[in-house]
């Protein structure tokens, strides 16, 4: 029997559809708990202007030890981001409690960007063209056009495997 599952799910942090999927991810995450690991990937589109920037602070949220709220809180202000821009990064991370000059740091030397870079690469390789994206146990789940049916086919999978 498997103790847990890994769910990468490829996210793009000011897009409105990976907003809509967040309600799948917290039933995800209340189905499982911590057997199922859901690990937040960076896949930004150029479409989308602050997206590389929002990667970057949301993995500063991560070495602060408040990734998953911070990309959930961004991601409810994806309109926001787009007509305001970067400084909604940093009022996100002032509304967690978050040390907001280590985020503007970061920001400007670019500290992250490996980080993310690493994700869209990874992403691209295989086969990730949009948000949002799940895989699980090697299968790429596609919801950029639409999300009816995934959060089941994640349950169906991630049952057969943390019953094996």
């Amino acid at each position: 029997m498997t103790d847990s599952v890994i769910l990468d799910v490829w996210c793009e942090l000011q897009c409105p559809d990976c907003h809509r999927a967040l309600d799948d991810v917290r039933a995800l995450r209340a189905r499982y708990g911590d057997r199922l690991d859901i690990r937040l990937r960076h896949f930004p589109l150029e479409k989308h202007k602050h997206a590389f920037a929002a990667a970057q602070a949301a993995e500063e949220a991560v070495e602060q030890g408040q990734g998953w709220p911070y990309a959930e809180a961004l991601l409810a202000r994806t309109a926001e981001l787009g007509e305001r821009g970067e400084p909604v990064l940093l009022d996100v991370a002032r509304e967690l409690g978050l040390d907001v000059e280590e985020f503007d740091t970061a920001l400007i030397d670019g500290r992250h960007i490996l980080i993310v870079d690493a994700d869209q690469a990874e992403g691209k390789a295989i086969g990730v063209s949009g948000t949002p994206t799940y895989v699980i146990d090697g299968e790429r789940l596609d919801g950029g056009k639409s999300q009816d049916g995934l959060r089941a086919r994640i349950e169906e999978i991630a049952d057969r495997l943390l019953a094996s």
